[in-house]
């Protein structure tokens, strides 16, 4: 998550506090992973210094002082930029497990276990999100169905690799070739 442009955005409601934005942040934007409080002022201060908001008033009850934020011009295009931006799609686990199947095959390891592992880590956390779906809060369902529609994916992926792992194989080792390289000498520099 942007933190800096989630919290333009939530100034979009209203005047917040730093403290209402966090909880803002945390109970509609991050549930179950809240952002750290300083994070929230550290980005209130540089989103102020480059003119995106100002403060409109600083009140004191009890204890320190609470500055209440809104949205400049400047903070306002921002957000307006930001929603009109697609996000790029870019695969982010599966180039991690793309070089790990490789690195594998280079060094000899078992790229049947590596994926089988792999597989196995990925159902244990679709487990933990089909029970936050059925007992969570909407956004933390949505939330939920977005890593598991991601996590189902990089499955379908780990499958399809499997089944060709013979032919990628073949590849690594013209690749390897090419370079004046072979295996066999990435696997005795692996052996201690």
């Amino acid at each position: 998550m942007n933190v800096p442009l989630a919290l333009l955005g939530l100034l979009t409601v209203a005047d917040l506090h730093g403290y209402d934005l966090k909880q803002l942040c945390d109970r509609l934007l991050s549930p179950g992973r809240p952002v750290k409080q300083g994070q929230v002022y550290a980005t209130l201060h540089r989103l102020e210094r480059d003119g995106n908001i100002a403060v409109v008033a600083v009140e004191q009850e009890e204890g320190p002082e609470r500055r209440r934020y809104a949205l400049t011009e400047r903070g306002r295009a921002e957000v307006s930029g930001w929603l009109a931006t697609p996000e790029p799609a870019a695969p982010h686990l599966q180039s991690a497990l793309y070089a790990k199947v490789i690195v594998a095959l280079l060094a000899g390891f078992a790229v049947d276990q590596l994926i089988d592992a792999q597989r196995a880590a990925h159902l244990w956390r679709m487990r933990e999100l089909t029970a936050t779906r059925r007992s969570g809060s909407l956004p933390e369902v949505l939330l939920a169905d977005y890593a598991l529609f991601h996590l189902e994916a990089d499955i379908r992926w780990l499958d399809m690799t499997a089944a060709r792992i013979a032919q990628l194989e073949q590849q690594v080792e013209t690749g390897l070739g090419a370079s004046g390289l072979s295996r066999s000498t990435t696997r005795e520099r692996m052996q201690p």
